[in-house]
């Protein structure tokens, strides 16, 4: 019997001396050499009493180490648990309970707060930084660098990631071998990965972005990355000439674009920009297009599916929209209401189904059953539309839709309206509670660099272009909207902050 994740990914590389790692310091870790130091981890894994099937929780910084413990949960078994490195303790007690982790893994200044959480839940506790010393490197430097690696099949768990949780308790997301390595295979031939790649990964690697795709890709081609521990905009500008890929969040394209050095010349040996985890808007697509001569792939995923669509490597990559349902994977739109597939063109709820889709949520039956139907289709939440082509846009969040006087009403349509607009950088259109008309639409805005927004202004562009039940009832304007680490809005923060927009 196999382990068809961890021989895939890893152990095809064994003995080879080929770079896998390329450090900021200039140095340069091998394949041969990762997967050694994985199997040293993944003895002190198993020394400390870890068995397949258990969980191993980590909240520490990115680096190589904290890459072979993933590599060592692969070999030995043992269920991967990444943790924003954000989280409090207070936060991690609901996360390390709920998962029953038999280890945490913590930076040196976390785990004094973590202990108390540990021991409550009868979780051992080891330190790992971000230059790879503490505790557990101190266990792993005795051991032997070769592991006997433990079987497993294609449906065992691989991987718990739990859900952002803006609506209520983080839910744990089962993910199997299968689905991370299905998902890993579509998008290393999509996007035409090769052992010539060489990836600039600046993401972090506790999100399904910088890890199951990233990284995943990068080691079933057998490629290369540039690891750096955070995005920072003259890092990634003096290693981009070595990139054959960039994969990041839309902040990094503006942030690039925002540099006047940015040109086609830095991008000349870059044959790939990825971005996904928030809309890009398409007026950050085709200025990147207008500078570099590349058009940035824009693809669809979820903490539960890993990706789902994508625009084509080849092909039209269309701004505003997230492209094509990868191969073997289904979607559909349909009524929220129903469940009934809706007519092309129609926004609905976005469902999938494929073999990147989750098992499950982690000792939640009850709301596994109302978001995973019988039939394999997961109701992602999402809204969208399937246009004549079969190019899938998102419209927002199921949650975020407002009901006005009886009428759906879409942000994101607002949205565009107000992006466009000038002296906006950017809005957040979100609901509040109105006595008259169930909810009220609340734009919040941000200006660009120099400018000033004018609501009343703003207003007076609106209507020609918005029917009245959708124009914004209250305009806000703010210095930065609220972001979680991926870059997303948090629409729950400022309907909190503006819930009150319309009391008497």
């Amino acid at each position: 019997m196999t382990n068809p994740l961890y021989d895939a990914l890893f152990g095809s590389h064994a003995g080879r001396q080929t770079p896998f790692l390329h450090l900021p310091d200039g140095s340069t870790i091998t394949h041969d050499a990762f997967l050694r130091m994985a199997a040293r981890f993944a003895h002190a894994i198993s020394d400390l009493g870890l068995a397949a099937g258990d969980r191993l929780a980590v909240q520490i910084d990115k680096s190589p180490q904290a890459l072979a413990v993933y590599a060592a949960c692969a070999q030995t078994g043992v269920i991967f648990l990444p943790l924003n490195t954000g989280y409090t303790a207070a936060e991690l007690d609901y996360f390390i309970g709920n998962a029953g982790a038999k280890l945490v893994l913590a930076s040196p200044q976390q785990s004094t707060d973590l202990a108390p959480v540990a021991q409550s839940h009868g979780a051992l506790l080891h330190s790992l930084d971000a230059r790879g010393a503490g505790s557990f490197a101190d266990l792993a430097a005795g051991c032997p660098d070769q592991f006997d690696t433990v079987p497993r099949s294609g449906d065992d768990l691989a991987a718990f990631l739990y859900t952002s949780g803006t609506t209520g308790r983080s839910k744990g997301a089962m993910l199997t071998q299968d689905n991370l390595l299905s998902n890993a295979r579509t998008l290393t031939e999509y996007w035409r990965f090769t052992a010539q790649d060489v990836l600039l990964h600046a993401l972090p690697i506790f999100h399904t972005h910088g890890l199951f795709v990233a990284t995943n890709i990068t080691l079933l081609a057998g490629g290369a990355m540039i690891f750096l521990p955070k995005f920072e905009t003259d890092q990634i500008m003096a290693h981009l000439p070595r990139a054959t890929a960039l994969m990041g969040v839309p902040t990094f394209y503006t942030r690039l674009l925002d540099e006047d050095r940015f040109d086609a010349n830095l991008c000349a040996n870059t044959r790939l920009f990825v971005s996904g985890s928030a809309p890009l808007l398409a007026e950050t697509h085709a200025r990147f297009a207008g500078r570099t001569g590349h058009r940035i792939l824009e693809r669809y995923g979820m903490t539960e599916t890993n990706m789902n669509t994508s625009n084509p490597y080849d092909g039209d990559r269309r701004a505003g929209t997230v492209g094509l349902p990868l191969p073997g994977v289904a979607l559909k739109i349909t009524d929220p209401a129903t469940g009934a597939e809706v007519a092309p063109g129609t926004i609905g709820q976005i469902e999938v189904r494929g073999p990147n889709v989750f098992k499950g949520y982690w000792q939640m039956p009850e709301k596994t059953a109302e978001e995973l139907r019988p039939d394999g289709f997961f109701i992602t939440g999402d809204l969208g539309l399937i246009d004549a082509d079969g190019y899938v846009s998102i419209v927002g969040r199921n949650k975020d839709l407002i009901i006005s006087g009886g009428f759906n009403i879409y942000p994101k349509e607002i949205e565009a309206v107000l992006d466009a607009q000038p002296g906006v950088m950017e809005s957040a259109v979100i609901g509040a509670p109105h006595p008259d008309f169930g909810e009220g639409v609340v734009a919040v805005l941000v200006a660009a660099p120099g400018a000033t927004i004018d609501p009343d202004a703003i207003m007076a562009q609106l209507g020609p272009e918005l029917a009245r039940f959708k124009q914004p009832k209250r305009i806000v304007t703010l210095d930065a909207l609220p972001r979680n680490t991926m870059g997303k809005v948090q629409k729950n923060i400022l309907r909190d902050a503006y819930a009150d927009s319309f009391s008497a």
